[in-house]
């Protein structure tokens, strides 16, 4: 639910999220295609069409309105449904009685379990183009109009309390009281996120600021990092070059060690820069994550956030 209308200022996002944004991110999100064309819509008339009623489909939408639906099939990803007119989506992470730590056996069954049910819905996305239509029953439960009622709320700035509903290699979604908004991987914390996973968990109530809204689309873009100052601004007035500075060490690649030497600053000890005997193709085995090493400044890069260390000794 919204937890202060009060607008807080914000950076500008890195890359402007238009509808090509959107749409690489969402590229991952389970799909279906439907090979029965004859979707109708109730409360429409056209109960025998072999067409897709957009309009109504669309009416729907707009209106907010929850639809009653059976569950014909499923898939990995979710559950197909239709009523007398609409047939669609169901992802698993808008099932509100579906486990999320079950075995994929365990859920394949569990989806099975549903066929023949009837679920309160709402449709959530509607693209005429992809004739993809995608409902939530988590959505359903805020009651008819509230997506209506949180768009008029929320704005560019707004701070929100929310429930992680689920989560991706690219992010999480959000529940903010009635609609869902994406929190990108990038937006998640100052300093690099391989996981999403390893800062959230589902069910986890957080606390959000709105980045922008697509109300069209019904798109909310989300940052848990810019509640707080952006560490990279103070970088340059406490970092210089040829400083020496303890730092943990956080992840080992090919080409290097990262070490963090403050919440949300990160640097690379490139293995350029390391001793002859370090400098090996399993560099892994001379470095641990979490040891506590000595690092000197080589460079830093406060616009491209990037930040130049050299191995000095383990502490």
């Amino acid at each position: 639910m919204v937890d202060a209308i009060a607008k807080q200022k914000h950076d500008t996002p890195d890359k402007e999220m238009d509808e090509g944004w959107w749409a690489s991110v969402l590229a991952d999100e389970p799909k279906v295609y439907h090979e029965e064309k004859a979707i109708n819509c109730q409360p429409c008339d056209k109960k025998n069409s072999h067409e897709i009623d957009w309009d109504c489909v669309r009416s729907i939408f707009d209106q907010d309105q929850v639809l009653l639906m059976e569950v014909t099939g499923f898939n990995r990803g979710g559950l197909l449904v239709q009523a007398a007119g609409v047939q669609g989506f169901v992802p698993i992470s808008h099932l509100i009685n579906l486990p999320a730590d079950v075995s994929e056996d365990n859920r394949q069954q569990d989806l099975a379990d549903y066929v023949g049910k009837s679920l309160y819905l709402k449709i959530i996305e509607c693209e005429v183009e992809h004739e993809r239509i995608v409902l939530s029953e988590r959505a359903a439960q805020a009651g008819e109009g509230k997506r209506r009622e949180l768009f008029d709320q929320l704005k560019p700035g707004t701070v929100a309390c929310g429930v992680v509903t689920n989560l991706t290699d690219f992010g999480a979604f959000i529940d903010l009281g009635g609609v869902e908004g994406l929190v990108h991987v990038s937006e998640m914390s100052w300093g690099r996120v391989e996981n999403p996973a390893d800062l959230l968990k589902i069910g986890q109530k957080v606390k959000v600021i709105v980045l922008q809204i697509t109300e069209t689309n019904a798109r909310i873009a989300l940052s848990i990092k810019r509640l707080t100052a952006n560490p990279w601004d103070r970088l340059a007035r406490i970092y210089k070059p040829g400083d020496i500075v303890p730092a943990e060490l956080t992840t080992v690649m090919r080409f290097g060690v990262f070490a963090k030497l403050d919440e949300g600053i990160e640097g690379l000890i490139h293995i350029s820069s390391l001793p002859d005997h370090l400098r090996s193709k399993d560099i892994a085995k001379f470095f641990i994550p979490g040891s506590r090493v000595q690092v000197k400044i080589l460079h830093v890069d406060v616009d491209r956030r990037r930040l130049g260390l050299g191995l000095i000794s383990e502490e």
